[in-house]
């Protein structure tokens, strides 16, 4: 009776497979092994009539059954990596509630003493804040992860963030949306469904591009072997299936979404920081990944230096100054902004040297607990930035720039006119109570 279950068992095994899985083949019926002689000579007997009934009835509901679904050695990969994404950002939200941006280890002893610790990014897919030196990695994480949810938009996300051509990008994904065209168009004709792989068009525009293999699986598509006409050869092939054909309405929603997609970019994570009055607001110790040099350029950057005494003492106009002013803002991608209020207290945060300084004003703005009054932002030196679509490299303020922060006099003059004064400090109550010490 033991073996009678074994073997159903062994049966449904190879009945039961995940998408994407081949059935694997049932075993070979083999002749049954004579089992050993019993050490008595009674004799076994066979189950009984009511016991094969039994056996016959339980098979039954087992073939009934609806069959599991066996994951595949892909889908395990994802699923470890979304449960390492999970763990990760739940460190990540630790170490913020402790006032820490990195784990305490010998990261922290590298970063000690610098005015950030690092330039860091929000993942838009996972909501992670990852460094700079890991962003990509975890993008790409992340699309993979999407897969096991909705394999067209992964692979869509996949194409137009993981190939840097942007032209390659757009000429190929205009190339699939033809073929896609054309199947809308012409469902009936067969020659439309099929794509040939070793097309020339499809080797220089699709094939060469990473993700695109994905979609058209994705969408339907699926390799084939087909005779090539008038030869005994054959040739691979995609071909969309017969059922896609009554759903052309989702193919061209496949379409729309491919010809619209943007790629997956993370966001800049400020690092908002509210320091206490500090007579060191002014001093700037930061890290390597505020500078756009490599080691090349880094040993190019101290020959230099040694010329620049020799340049000190030749007449330059001021044409010249400017250039050099020019070519020495573009060294940095981020700068790191302070702004000081009245009160002493210090804003801090992370930018783009390419951002414009409304960008500034916005993020000093949702720092307000008065956020409708209007205010102004002095440069060092109290120059007013009334031209807020300059960048911020084109106003001087790279890599770092200690702000002073002004109400509009005006105003100023009509609250004092009524009698009334602020009190307290501009900032947010919810930013003063995570306050720190600049040191």
């Amino acid at each position: 009776m033991r073996k009678f279950f074994q073997d159903i068992k062994a049966d449904m095994k190879f009945k039961t497979a995940g998408p994407g899985q081949k059935l694997a083949e049932p075993p070979r019926e083999r002749a049954p092994k004579e089992k050993p002689k019993a050490a008595t000579p009674k004799s076994r007997q066979g189950p009984t009539d009511e016991a094969q009934r039994a056996a016959a009835a339980a098979l039954a509901r087992l073939e009934q059954k609806p069959k599991p679904w066996l994951p595949s050695s892909q889908d395990a990969i994802k699923s470890q990596v979304k449960k390492e994404l999970m763990a990760e950002a739940a460190a990540s939200e630790r170490r913020l509630s402790t006032g820490h941006k990195g784990p305490v280890s010998a990261v922290e002893e590298e970063t000690a003493g610098l005015s950030v610790s690092g330039v860091y990014f929000i993942c838009p897919l996972t909501g992670a804040t990852v460094r700079k030196d890991q962003k990509e990695a975890h993008i790409k994480e992340a699309i993979l992860l999407h897969f096991s949810r909705d394999p067209v938009a992964a692979s869509i996300m996949e194409i137009h963030t993981f190939n840097r051509d942007r032209e390659k990008v757009k000429l190929g994904v205009e190339t699939i949306a033809k073929y896609l065209d054309n199947i809308h168009l012409h469902p009936e004709e067969e020659k439309y469904r099929k794509i040939k792989l070793q097309n020339k068009v499809f080797q220089e525009r699709i094939n060469c591009l990473e993700g695109t293999h994905e979609f058209l699986q994705a969408i339907g598509f699926e390799k084939k072997m087909l005779p090539v006409p008038g030869q005994e050869t054959t040739e691979e092939y995609y071909m969309l299936k017969e059922e896609v054909l009554t759903k052309l309405e989702n193919l061209k929603d496949c379409k729309e979404q491919l010809l619209s997609c943007e790629p997956v970019k993370a966001q800049l994570d400020r690092q908002l920081c509210v320091f206490k009055p500090s007579p060191q607001a002014a001093q700037f110790e930061l890290p390597q990944d505020f500078y756009n040099l490599t080691a090349e350029e880094l040993k190019r950057e101290q020959r230099l230096r040694t010329e620049a005494v020799e340049k000190a003492s030749m007449l330059r106009t001021k044409a010249m100054r400017e250039r050099e002013e020019q070519r020495e803002m573009r060294k940095y991608n981020y700068t790191l902004l302070r702004v000081r209020f009245p009160d002493g207290y210090i804003l801090q945060g992370t930018f783009y040297a390419r951002e414009p300084v409304s960008v500034l004003y916005r993020f000093v703005r949702e720092a307000l607990r008065d956020d409708w009054m209007p205010f102004e932002l002095l440069a060092p030196g109290g120059v007013k930035l009334t031209e807020e679509n300059l960048a911020f490299n084109e106003c001087g303020l790279v890599p770092s720039a200690l702000l002073t922060f002004a109400w509009d006099a005006a105003v100023m003059a009509d609250v004092k006119a009524s009698g009334e004064e602020q009190k307290g400090s501009p900032l947010k109550p919810e930013l003063l109570s995570a306050v720190q010490i600049l040191s």
